[in-house]
C-alpha cells in the first residue's frame, strides 16, 4: 500500500497561476529577493489576463484595458522562499470599480497550501490620451467579476 499525497486546500475563488524562482532571483542569504515577490505577481496577472484577451503590444492607444497604472502596493512577508523552483501565486479581485480596481494576491506554494507573502494592489485604468482615469471596458469588468472574492 502506498500513501497518497495530501490534496492541496481548492481555491474558492480567484486563480492559482504557476510562476518559476530561479536560482538569480535568490539574494545573497539564498533568500527570495523581496523585489521579486511584486515582478512574479505582475508575470502572473499579465498571463491571466492575456488568457481574457487584454493585453499590451507596444501601442497604448490600442491596449484598452491594459492602459493602466499602480496607485498602490501593500506586501506582507510570511515565511521565506528559500530554494529555486515551482511555486504559485494566488490571484483574486477585492474590489471592481469604475475606472480601479483592488486586487489580492498571495504568494503561495504550488499547491497553494503555504503561504510566503500575500498583499494588495490598486490600479486605475487610464485614457492613453490624457492619462486621465478611464473606465473599464465590460469585457474586461465581465472577466474581472470572475475573480472577485466573496465577502466574507
Amino acid at each position: 500500500m502506498t500513501a497518497e499525497a495530501p490534496t492541496a486546500p481548492a481555491l474558492s475563488y480567484g486563480r492559482l497561476i504557476p510562476v518559476t524562482v530561479h536560482f538569480d532571483d535568490l539574494d545573497a542569504l539564498g533568500l527570495l529577493h523581496n523585489a521579486r515577490y511584486p515582478l512574479m505577481v505582475e508575470r502572473a496577472w499579465t498571463e491571466l489576463w492575456q488568457e481574457h484577451g487584454f493585453r499590451f503590444e507596444g501601442d497604448w492607444a490600442a491596449a484598452g484595458d491594459a492602459c493602466n497604472a499602480v496607485k498602490e502596493l501593500r506586501i506582507g512577508y510570511e515565511a521565506p522562499v528559500t530554494k529555486p523552483g515551482t511555486y504559485a501565486v494566488h490571484l483574486w479581485l477585492e474590489r471592481l470599480g469604475n475606472t480601479g480596481l483592488t486586487y489580492g494576491f498571495r504568494f503561495c506554494s504550488a499547491d497553494g497550501s503555504v503561504t510566503y507573502a500575500h498583499g494588495t494592489r490598486v490600479l486605475v485604468r487610464l485614457d492613453a490620451a490624457t492619462l486621465r482615469p478611464a473606465p473599464w471596458s465590460e469585457g474586461f469588468r465581465a472577466a474581472g467579476r470572475e475573480l472577485l472574492r466573496p465577502a466574507d
